[in-house]
């Protein structure tokens, strides 16, 4: 059916396959909803922050 060479081909092919799938599962469940919160959080931080300065320069003035 398979020659050597086709099968380690064919083998190579679902290797990639499998990492790659793997991959994309890693990815949607833990690094792309880890980045979306970790920037939400930081913008968050940065609205907080903003607020604070102009409250503070308001009491100055």
């Amino acid at each position: 059916m398979f020659q050597f060479d086709q099968y380690l081909g064919f083998l190579a092919f679902l290797t990639i396959l499998t990492i790659g799938f793997w991959l994309m599962i890693f990815l949607i469940s833990f690094v792309i909803p880890y980045w979306i919160f970790g920037a939400s959080i930081e913008r968050y931080k940065e609205i907080k922050a903003e607020k604070k300065a102009k409250r503070e320069e308001a009491a100055i003035h």
